[in-house]
């Protein structure tokens, strides 16, 4: 559950510092106040998109922190030991900059977008005050059946398969459309894999061929170079390796009177097992030198038809095996787009495979379906529309979709004998706004999310059906973390614990504050609540008495 919630310099909160319990609890205070704000924040730590207009005004940035309290084996803990979050909470936390630049952190740890609403779907889910709304949408429709069916992976998957499909399908006919073309392009590959290939080019030996080729075409120059060197070193009157060897005589007759000499005459020792070595080099390298003009030619000839293969294909000269093996693998593929009955059968396991899934899918809604129509259903009796009927018609498409073999639609009849019709044309403003609240609160009770926020969902209500909503929200809360915005007081009443949330100071210094309630603060609120400017006796009575104090 939601633990502590930190927030600084954002929109009118300066400094806010928040630690929540567990249970139903309930956000209060005038319009404008700034109890949206609070989710708004939450939101941003759970991954939702920055506003560089967030940031309160004259501040370089804003930022948000979320912890959350995990339990052992819990579904988020997992996700965290699985994309190295470790930890024994889940803290978000989020800086928004002025400039509008944002960071993300998973506790403490550098975070993108997608990891931090990641996590967020196994820590909170918010139910905007408008939400009711977007279940007029026939895809917002269908995302609820599914996540209520704990499908949305599979559907992921169907729309995988399904893409796959279409795929296979638009070669099969493209390949009938074009089979002109397609072996006009054949011809021209095959013609052009001859002659790269005829190169025989193997890119590890092409720096072995140009040192070749420096050796051939300067031949003789190695040569001579390397005669004049043993002239020099061995081989001449006044060759070095002799002189050094005259030297270290010399020296050998001179160490009786004097040792001191024989470092050098050891580093001269030296010297000339050295030159010996060079000598034997220079003319084990002689014996290989070979002039060969025909030879020479040929290497030249080999260099330059790689050079020319390469400008005309535009492409260096190394690249040219990648360019030969995309070739031949356009080659197969236009060898199979001359079969009709392999592109045929790929189609139809294409087909196959997403009928397979889309079925599976199909079953996972049915159930969910029925369980949602009766679910719903049952708390319309409690929402002041008797004898109302509500249902998720799942209409099969012939040939099935992206999205699956049949389109989802919510059906709702508010009264007794009327006609069962769309959601968005049978339902009016107050029915849809009981109606959305209900689907969500059972949508909630489905799902494995431990916090759960409503942030106003109860507009378009009151009286006795507002008491119905509190304690529909009041039973949720003895299984899950439920905190809810409202303005009504026979919600707010039904709450374990109560905050009320209020703006103070004025111009630019003005800030929200937040004021946990104990029992006469809370009479104090319900009855301004049910009141308005002026609070009686007999309002904190009757709050009192909501309150079952």
């Amino acid at each position: 559950m939601l633990r502590r919630l930190y927030i600084r310099d954002y929109v009118i909160v300066d400094q806010l510092e928040l630690e929540f319990s567990a249970g139903f609890g309930a956000l209060t205070g005038e319009t404008g106040a700034g109890k949206s704000i609070l989710v708004d924040a939450l939101s941003l730590a759970l991954g939702e998109r920055a506003d560089a207009a967030s940031v309160r005004n004259g501040c370089d940035k804003a930022e948000v922190s979320a912890e959350f309290v995990l339990s052992a084996g819990s579904p988020a803990a997992a996700w965290l030991r699985a994309n190295d979050f470790d930890g024994d909470a889940c803290l978000l936390r989020r800086v928004m900059e002025s400039s509008g630049r944002s960071r993300g952190y998973i506790n403490g740890i550098p975070a993108t977008l997608n990891q931090m609403r990641e996590a967020a779907d196994f820590l909170a889910d918010i139910h905007g005050q408008h939400a009711h709304h977007c279940l007029l949408r026939s895809d917002a429709q269908r995302q609820l059946l599914d996540g209520l069916a704990g499908q949305r992976p599979l559907a992921d998957q169907v729309a995988s398969l399904h893409a796959a499909w279409r795929k296979a399908k638009e070669a099969r006919q493209a390949a009938e459309s074009n089979v002109e073309a397609n072996a006009r392009e054949r011809e021209m590959l095959a013609w052009q894999v001859k002659e790269v290939a005829a190169l025989s080019f193997d890119a590890s030996g092409w720096i072995e061929t140009g040192l070749e080729h420096k050796r051939l075409a300067h031949a003789a120059a190695l040569q001579a170079g390397v005669e004049e060197a043993l002239e020099g070193l061995s081989e001449g009157e006044l060759a070095a390796m002799w002189q050094v060897e005259r030297m270290g005589a010399r020296l050998r007759q001179l160490i009786d009177y004097d040792p001191s000499l024989k470092g050098a005459l050891e580093t001269i020792e030296g010297a000339q097992m050295q030159l010996q070595e060079a000598a034997r080099a220079l003319r084990h390298y002689r014996g290989r030198i070979d002039i060969d003009p025909a030879r020479l030619a040929e290497v030249e000839s080999h260099i330059q038809a790689v050079h020319d293969a390469a400008r005309k294909y535009r492409v260096q000269a190394e690249e040219l095996p990648q360019l030969l093996a995309g070739w031949g693998a356009r080659l197969l593929e236009l060898e199979t787009l001359q079969d009709a009955a392999v592109l045929a059968e790929r189609e139809a396991q294409a087909q196959r495979e997403y009928l397979a899934r889309a079925e599976t899918l199909s079953k996972g809604r049915r159930k969910a379906a029925a369980a949602l129509g009766k679910g719903v259903t049952e708390a319309m009796q409690q929402l002041a529309m008797p004898g109302g009927r509500f249902e998720v018609v799942l209409d099969k498409l012939p040939e099935g979709a992206a999205y699956g073999l049949e389109n989802v639609e919510f059906r709702v009849s508010a009264h007794p004998g009327q006609p069962g019709g769309p959601l968005s044309k049978v339902a009016s403003g107050g029915e849809l706004s009981r109606i959305g609240l209900a689907i969500q609160v059972i949508a909630s009770t489905a799902g494995n999310v431990p916090t759960l926020v409503f942030d106003e969902v109860d507009v378009g209500i009151g009286g006795g059906v507002a008491e119905i909503v509190g304690r529909l929200l009041k039973q949720l809360g003895s299984e899950r973390q439920v905190l809810c915005v409202t303005h009504l007081p026979q919600v707010a009443a039904q709450a374990d614990w109560q905050w009320t949330i209020a703006k103070e100071g004025a111009g630019k210094g003005i800030a929200s504050r937040v004021t946990p309630l104990d029992r006469e603060g809370r009479i104090e609120e319900i009855a301004r609540m049910l009141g308005g400017v002026t609070i009686t006796p007999t309002t904190r009575k009757h709050a009192a008495e909501m309150l079952g104090y």
